[in-house]
């Protein structure tokens, strides 16, 4: 379960003790918004900041793998071709669409799931927010710091809070470690996934919470 410093600080900002708390993340990448509704919710960050080392390797495909790439490609097309045999098998282009939103959000921006992922990365540099139930709110909270321990943060602050009368929290309990998820469901019926649910023990208890 969390570490004293969590359940303390959670006590402190909350003013009571939680029923249930779990550390997640938007698991997928949030869809580009249209412009005017990402300007209207103020140009936040749609992506959250990587580490030093992310970039550097990012460099390093850029100038070693890229051009090694584009070699290969050249050594292809100037063997000489041939003509390949259609598949009878081969299978015709799906025409599925994409869920709405990627599958994280319901896919309206206008309404309460979109805003509020609208705003998920400008609260902190960090992906992590930490969800604490009470008896009659879900509340949501990050720390400032870009990297953060789960079990030992205790700088986090609310970042949005809503009566239990707004939002539902739905899950199901028994589900597999490191792929379990959960949505908020808020009164105007949009929905925002959540997953990478940090700390087993606390994952379960928050999913059994939920889910009775």
């Amino acid at each position: 379960m969390a570490k004293r410093a969590v359940r303390r600080r959670a006590r402190k900002v909350l003013g009571e003790d939680p029923v249930a708390v779990v550390w997640c993340e938007v698991a997928k990448p949030i869809p580009v918004p249209p412009k005017d509704v990402h300007r209207a919710a103020g140009n936040g960050r749609l992506k959250s900041r990587h580490h030093w080392l992310l970039y550097v390797m990012g460099t390093l495909f850029f100038f070693v793998v890229v051009p090694l790439l584009l070699i290969d490609k050249m050594t292809r097309l100037l063997e000489p071709r041939r003509t390949p045999r259609r598949s009878r098998s081969s299978s015709a282009p799906s025409d599925s669409r994409d869920e709405p939103g990627g599958g994280i959000f319901d896919g309206d921006w206008h309404l309460a799931a979109g805003q509020a992922l609208l705003r998920w990365y400008g609260h902190s540099p960090s992906p992590k927010r930490l969800v604490l139930l009470t008896r009659d709110r879900v509340c949501v909270a990050a720390s400032p710091r870009r990297r953060l321990s789960p079990t030992r943060a205790d700088d986090f602050r609310i970042v949005a809070e809503y009566p239990c009368t707004e939002v539902h929290v739905e899950g199901e309990a028994d589900q597999p470690r490191g792929f379990a998820t959960f949505r908020l469901r808020f009164a105007d019926g949009s929905w925002l996934e959540v997953g990478r649910l940090a700390e087993p023990d606390d994952a379960d208890h928050f999913l059994r919470t939920i889910g009775g």
